[in-house]
């Protein structure tokens, strides 16, 4: 658990931030018991959340079906609307282009997600996408959370493949 200061304001929210984000765990040990790369993702909108989902690209044959999408989808499907205005997403691993780019689409208001993706990350880590200046919707970002167990998951996945 991470030090929290009286002081500050932003310490409720991080502590909330690790709450859902241990969901977003749950979810990618899902995908890793069915083979497929350990990420997750859960959607928050009032304080309950209303998407979930883990890779299923191996089991679904869809290069889309990122756990970002999936909970992307549920979410928008609950509010019967493309626009996720107040949701926050937590993510295991830091998004791809494909799934930045849906979250700007559907006007995400925040992101949170773990581990860095140094092979296709778009938030800093190999593009900026969701930082992007020229688009019209900015997505707050909060990484690094729970990074290290969402790192771990993915190195034991892969150790295990490999094995």
């Amino acid at each position: 658990m991470a030090k929290l200061h009286p002081d500050n304001p932003d310490d409720a929210l991080y502590a909330d931030d690790e709450q859902w984000m241990r969901l977003a765990l749950d979810e990618a040990q899902k995908a890793a018991a069915l083979g497929e790369v350990p990420v997750g993702a859960v959607a928050v909108w009032q304080g309950q959340v209303i998407g979930r989902g883990f890779n299923r690209k191996e089991d679904s044959h869809d290069p889309t079906a990122h756990a970002e999408m999936i909970a992307l989808r549920e979410a928008a499907a609950f509010l019967q609307n493309w626009r996720l205005i107040d949701v926050t997403l937590y993510c295991t691993l830091e998004p791809c282009p494909m799934c930045a780019g849906a979250m700007i689409q559907g006007r995400l208001h925040r992101l949170v997600y773990g581990g860095k993706d140094t092979r296709f990350g778009a938030d800093d880590s190999v593009v900026s996408v969701i930082r992007e200046e020229a688009f019209n919707h900015r997505v707050a970002v909060t990484g690094g959370i729970l990074e290290n167990q969402s790192v771990a998951l993915l190195q034991e996945f892969f150790k295990m493949l490999r094995n």
